[in-house]
């Protein structure tokens, strides 16, 4: 099938095509349809199958009809784009602006998110903009700052959807929908690569009924793509581990996941000084640093990247072949994000889990909600020694180690803020 099957204009389909989306994915080929046709969506599909791509293409497409028909005067956001990371609204914005270059029309996008100086995107949006993406936060702060009008939102798009509609998010995301046209008078386009059944059922009352569900099997058990393996070992020999990996993989890019912005610095210091190419990257870094240390590792300046779960959505590296879970993911979903990083746009990618002693129940419950069938393991070179600990209850009647939902200290305060608001006090949350 081909993009202009879809119903996409000839010059859009170029573009797809000359931008390197040679064949729509399957979720594209179900959700470009839904969206042309004006419904409200609901899309669960892995990492890296395609999904900004889906609803980017539908909403160039009404732009472009739509500002043939625009008076003059200052341009009033049509679409409403909202994430969870500034990384996440860069690579959005990024896609926007490659895709209508290839279109030979591009509209004004406004960036709105945290981490920089607000004055510089409160001048970016004098004239007005075509579309917006922001992070909850920030886009309450320019709101209030300036004249931006959200009434006229036509489309509002939830990317990781469900990241968004947790608690972390929660108060500042109902702030935004009370500026936004009501549900009836806009579409609505919510996606993610996994969706908890909780989440689906609160998603449904923002949708209209006649919405639209493209579901996408999530396991990415069956893709040939990437390869998982899941190595038992001692806590304390994980660095030294990492190292051995470092080295047989030379040449390669690393995309490491620890628990903690402490142990992001710790291991790549623990990697440098052994003369491995490694640095670290999370949410304490200015977003000047954040995104100097992505772009050099895209260009292969480091080998080795050690990251929170900042990095685990929304971040697409072109030809990573491996990804490396130094500490498992609290959340079993998160499983599915991190190891997305890689293997994607068909190529082959290489996904290994630490297991410890004191992870390896955790491990299991990781294993089971995503139907993995993953032999655990044992190297020669590192004996395990370590005592696993006494289990203990896991807070959903599972047995694990690690809680399967556990508040991030950026959701605690945001939770604390909202808090504070609640009760009058004119806290602010975290952007």
């Amino acid at each position: 099938m081909s993009f202009s099957a879809l119903g996409l204009a000839p010059s859009l389909a170029q573009a797809a095509h000359s931008s390197g989306l040679m064949a729509p994915t399957a979720v594209q080929q179900q959700a470009i349809e839904v969206v042309l046709q004006g419904r409200d969506l609901l899309a669960c599909a892995p990492t890296g199958s395609g999904k900004t791509a889906a609803y980017v293409l539908p909403l160039l497409q009404a732009w472009m009809l739509g500002e043939a028909q625009r008076l003059h005067g200052p341009r009033q956001a049509q679409a409403l784009i909202l994430v969870p990371t500034r990384e996440l609204a860069a690579q959005v914005a990024e896609l926007i602006y490659v895709l209508g270059e290839a279109s030979g029309r591009r509209p004004k996008v406004a960036v709105l998110t945290g981490g920089v100086s607000i004055n510089p995107q409160l001048m970016a949006l004098r004239g007005g903009a075509d579309m917006v993406i922001a992070t909850p936060g920030r886009l309450l702060d320019v709101v209030a700052h300036s004249r931006l009008q959200l009434k006229n939102i036509r489309t509002l798009v939830l990317d990781e959807a469900d990241r968004l509609m947790d608690q972390g998010f929660a108060d500042e995301l109902g702030q935004v929908l009370a500026l936004l046209p009501g549900t009836q008078a806009r579409q609505t386009l919510l996606l993610s690569a996994t969706f908890a059944p909780s989440v689906q059922a609160l998603a449904a009352g923002w949708l209209r009924a006649d919405h639209a569900r493209v579901m996408i099997e999530p396991s990415l058990q069956q893709d040939a793509d990437i390869m998982q393996r899941a190595i038992y070992i001692d806590s304390g020999r994980r660095t030294a581990l990492l190292h051995d990996l470092a080295v047989q993989h030379a040449g390669q890019r690393m995309l490491v996941f620890v628990a903690s912005r402490y142990s992001a610095e710790h291991v790549a210091n623990k990697l440098y000084d052994r003369k491995i190419n490694a640095t670290a990257f999370h949410g304490d870094l200015s977003q000047g640093a954040r995104r100097q240390v992505l772009d050099e590792f895209k260009n292969s300046q480091w080998q080795v990247l050690i990251t929170t779960d900042l990095a685990a959505r929304g971040i697409h590296v072109d030809s990573l072949p491996l990804v490396v879970n130094y500490d498992l993911p609290r959340s079993p979903a998160d499983y599915i994000h991190r190891i997305g990083r890689t293997g994607r746009a068909g190529q082959s990618g290489l996904a290994i889990s630490f297991v410890t002693p004191a992870s390896q129940a955790h491990w299991r419950l990781i294993a089971r909600r995503n139907a993995l069938e993953i032999a655990l393991e044992t190297l020669p070179q590192y004996p395990v020694t370590e005592p696993a600990p006494a289990r203990q209850p896991h807070e959903d009647g599972d047995r694990g180690g690690i809680k399967g939902r556990r508040m991030s200290k950026k959701d605690k305060l945001r939770a604390a803020a909202a808090q504070a608001r609640t009760q009058g006090d004119g806290g602010s949350g975290t952007r």
